[in-house]
């Protein structure tokens, strides 16, 4: 069993910067394919940024140059350091671990862009 933990949303002006965390419960962090997805109102959950394997990254389209993730393998903690913020990155973001066949998620953290 897993626990991931997010937190770092908010409110954000456009152009603004934020920087996710999620804490997961468990070591042998830098062994699992983790990212970030996010889901806005009325939309499908979307895959923002993943840890795909290794330290190999991948991102949507819509987030390439202002997105950024990265982890603290000793910290047990996954980051997502969104930069360059648009009202359509408005959403919830929820953190993902896969371990095996079983894929454990945070609760969630709220990020609002708005002026």
């Amino acid at each position: 069993q897993v626990q991931l933990v997010e937190s770092g949303g908010g409110l954000v002006q456009p152009g603004g910067s934020l920087r996710l965390s999620c804490a997961a419960s468990r070591t042998g962090f830098n062994r699992y394919a983790m990212g970030w997805y996010r889901q806005a109102p009325g939309k499908q959950r979307e895959l923002v940024a993943s840890f795909t394997s290794g330290d190999t990254t991948d991102y949507a389209d819509s987030v390439k140059g202002r997105f950024t993730i990265s982890r603290d393998n000793a910290k047990n903690t996954l980051y997502l350091q969104m930069n360059s913020l648009k009202p359509e990155d408005t959403a919830v973001y929820y953190c993902y671990a896969n371990i095996g066949i079983i894929s454990y998620w945070g609760q969630g953290t709220q990020v609002t862009v708005s002026s």
